[in-house]
């Protein structure tokens, strides 16, 4: 049982990966967050209307270094145990190495045995190792569309019969 994990490397300064992460609206769904996502201890909340809901609250913004969100409230439409997130937390840590900078996302709580584990994989896979890194080299992310995410609940329900 281990956390879900996503890491790569790039060819950018840890403050400029730092500053990526924190607008988060502009890798993860630029009309499915409200909420100020830069600042620690304020709420925010990810929807996907009858898919996904989630309450992140920032819990560390160390520049540069680190960014942690926890997990407070949320609902997966597409598995039983609804409530699977509440109290997991999202960290990324941000490591120089030579010219490159290393990003290591670890989803804290959520292991390979959970319900949500392969949609939750192939979406934060998704977010993480292309649209959060696409935003790094571009300044613009690639979001999936609402007809992506459902054929990615699609494809969990048929795999679990």
């Amino acid at each position: 049982m281990s956390d879900l994990t996503h890491t790569f490397a790039i060819d950018a300064t840890p403050q400029e990966v730092y500053e990526a992460i924190i607008d988060v609206r502009s890798w993860w769904g630029a009309t499915n967050i409200v909420g100020r996502t830069d600042q620690v201890g304020a709420d925010w909340f990810y929807l996907v209307p009858d898919i996904h809901y989630s309450k992140q609250r920032t819990t560390e913004l160390a520049p540069g270094k680190r960014v942690v969100w926890e997990f407070t409230d949320g609902y997966l439409d597409f598995i039983a145990a609804k409530d699977e997130w509440i109290g997991t937390t999202a960290r990324f840590d941000i490591t120089p190495e030579g010219v490159h900078t290393r990003v290591t996302f670890t989803h804290e709580g959520l292991a390979s045995a959970d319900e949500c584990f392969d949609v939750c994989q192939d979406a934060w896979r998704h977010y993480i190792t292309e649209s959060l890194q696409t935003r790094i080299q571009t300044g613009h992310g690639t979001m999936r569309t609402r007809e992506e995410d459902e054929a990615a609940v699609r494809q969990h329900a048929e795999s679990q019969r």
